[in-house]
């Protein structure tokens, strides 16, 4: 009987979902800034969103930060954070 091959359904919904097409390594930069400029470029740029720009960029965000888990590094995870501040401020949604 052959080996069942392992998937990974999270890579399959970033690569192939409706939401929107990801700059290749978008969320292995060390700068948020560029993430979020990079995220909001996407989100903008896209004609496959369902929701508003802000909303998807957010979400896409989100969602590699919560299926990375604890795999992903604590200094990787702090910039990822900072990013969701950096897309709030460039959509204007800055509460300050």
């Amino acid at each position: 009987m052959p080996k069942k091959k392992h998937r990974k359904w999270s890579r399959h919904v970033t690569e192939t979902s409706n939401a929107m097409d990801l700059e290749k390594d978008v969320f292995r930069s060390h700068d948020p800034e560029e993430i979020a400029r990079s995220l909001k470029h996407s989100a903008e740029a896209s004609d496959r969103r369902k929701s508003n720009p802000f909303r998807s960029a957010m979400s896409m965000l989100n969602f590699y930060i919560n299926r990375a888990g604890r795999n992903l590094p604590r200094k990787q995870r702090k910039v990822l954070e900072e990013a969701k501040g950096e897309l709030r401020k460039d959509f204007g949604r800055d509460p300050k």
